[in-house]
């Protein structure tokens, strides 16, 4: 850690370890096993600020998701005999046009382009088509044929959503086995036939999308389990980002591309993406706060993808929860106009890491306050979402207090949804509030009651529903997730 981030008080980067350290209880002299570290304190608050910029002080843990972009290329047998399209991230555009194809037909080794089977006096110079087998990876797949001397490869794969920019240094296209079936079928009955390829093509409105990348981290975040991570989802996987154009970047055989351009993935870049929103949500809306911002997103966000189904988790491939995508998949255009806001004050935050057990030292370092009372620690802070951690039991009851902002220049009123699934039970009080005039609040009590054992055990890892506020003769909708999740953390 660069000494410049250090917090001023501490003149080592060991006495503040120190300092964390007598935050924690050891019992009968037994080293604690988990630690409240630097990078514990700014993750919900800074170390680095004055008391001025405080309010300034919100984070935002963001999950990275799929784009209706799909990165492919064109594969055409024989005179446009068969033609299918397949992913590929090869940067170089290649002319392939009637190379002669090689399949292994009759030999299941080299069929599916197995280890050590294929011949390089069979295939040099030539693509090869590698077969759909679960119990081999396409990775070794293509490691076999090129080196054998190949020119190019077709494999057959359901693991092709999860291959990435970097996977594509040689030419390969990775097709779904469905279409390599027909490929196979075809190859057999035709014999001695070539192939032509059209790399970089682009096809716009996939589906699904999004779906909740397999690198994107899931919650509940377990040092402090009490807000519900992530927060929300946003474009994260193969994003067209900015590059040093003297610093290769895509690989091509043993060599470097250099570009001006790149294709990146990381929730590196899904965050950039929630950034230059809410500062694009600030410039029209100069008097909301951070907390507003973020609330903004969270409540208006997307939880349904292209199909109009739940967003999918691309690991499982079935439908994804809240401790995937958080509040939903970022829409700006609907976090313009939230209507209510869940607004959380400086207060609360210090609050909420007296909850956290921060002693004295580490509270004064990060406030930069002399005085800070503890009177009123409460891990129950103004958020957007709602979560209940069940460790070691079944049951539970929480009541969460909120309160709303309304953030639009007219009376209103909203009455409250409630989607509880089996296992959980959920209510409102009250389930109609009044705001009179912008910037005008309004609170609420939401109690949740969990009976895991009223649903089978496999399915009771993460329960969640909904709590919709719905504008009564109006247009808004402000929607925040109940999760109930089991078992402990580390």
């Amino acid at each position: 850690m660069d000494n410049s981030k250090l917090p001023a008080p501490f003149d080592s980067h060991h006495s503040w370890y120190i300092s964390t350290l007598s935050s924690l209880s050891s019992p009968e002299g037994i080293s604690p096993t988990h630690l409240y570290t630097y990078n514990h304190v700014i993750s919900g608050f800074s170390a680095a600020l004055t008391p001025s910029h405080l309010e300034k002080l919100e984070k935002m843990p963001v999950g990275a998701g799929t784009i209706d972009r799909g990165l492919s290329a064109r594969v055409t047998f024989g005179d446009g005999d068969l033609q299918v399209t397949g992913k590929s991230i090869y940067p170089e555009n290649l002319l392939v046009d009637r190379v002669p194809i090689y399949f292994g037909n009759g030999n299941r080794s080299k069929e599916i382009c197995g280890d050590q089977t294929l011949d390089p006096n069979e295939v040099k110079g030539q693509y090869v088509f590698c077969d759909f087998d679960d119990q081999f990876a396409v990775f070794g797949q293509v490691a076999e044929v090129f080196g054998a001397g190949a020119a190019g490869a077709i494999v057959s794969t359901d693991s092709a959503i999860f291959l990435k920019r970097s996977d594509f240094n040689v030419p390969f296209v990775a097709i779904s086995p469905s279409d390599g079936d027909s490929v196979k079928k075809y190859l057999t009955q035709s014999g001695n036939t070539t192939l032509s390829v059209k790399y970089q093509v682009t096809l716009l409105g996939t589906k699904p999308a999004p779906q909740v990348a397999d690198f994107s981290s899931r919650g509940p975040v377990w040092h402090a389990p009490w807000t519900l991570k992530p927060d929300i989802l946003a474009p994260g996987v193969d994003i067209l980002a900015a590059w040093a154009p003297n610093r290769g970047t895509a690989e091509i055989g043993d060599d470097y591309l250099l570009t001006d351009y790149t294709l990146l993935s990381g929730t590196s870049m899904a965050s950039p993406h929630i950034v230059g929103i809410a500062a694009l949500l600030k410039s029209v809306h100069k008097d909301w706060s951070p907390a507003m911002i973020r609330s903004a997103m969270m409540t208006t966000a997307d939880i349904h993808d292209n199909t109009n189904n739940t967003i999918i988790d691309i690991i499982t491939g079935v439908a994804g929860t809240p401790l995937d995508y958080g509040a939903g998949h970022v829409n700006p255009n609907k976090a313009m106009d939230p209507g209510l806001v869940y607004d959380i004050q400086v207060e609360d935050y210090i609050n909420y890491m007296c909850a956290l057990n921060y002693t004295s030292e580490q509270l004064h370092t990060v406030t930069r306050r002399s005085n800070v009372s503890c009177e009123n620690a409460n891990l129950d802070l103004n958020y957007p979402s709602f979560i209940v951690i069940l460790n070691h039991t079944k049951t539970a009851s929480y009541t969460f207090k909120r309160e709303l902002t309304n953030v639009v220049d007219a009376n209103c009123s909203y009455h409250a949804v409630l989607e509880a699934p089996k296992g959980m039970k959920a209510s409102v009080q009250p389930s109609t509030i009044q705001f009179a005039g912008k910037l005008s609040k309004s609170t609420f009590e939401l109690t949740v009651e969990i009976d895991m054992g009223a649903i089978p055990q496999s399915d009771s890892i993460v329960n969640y529903g909904y709590l919709t506020w719905y504008e009564d003769n109006g247009i808004h909708t402000v929607r925040s997730p109940i999760v109930s999740a089991t078992g402990a953390g580390p």
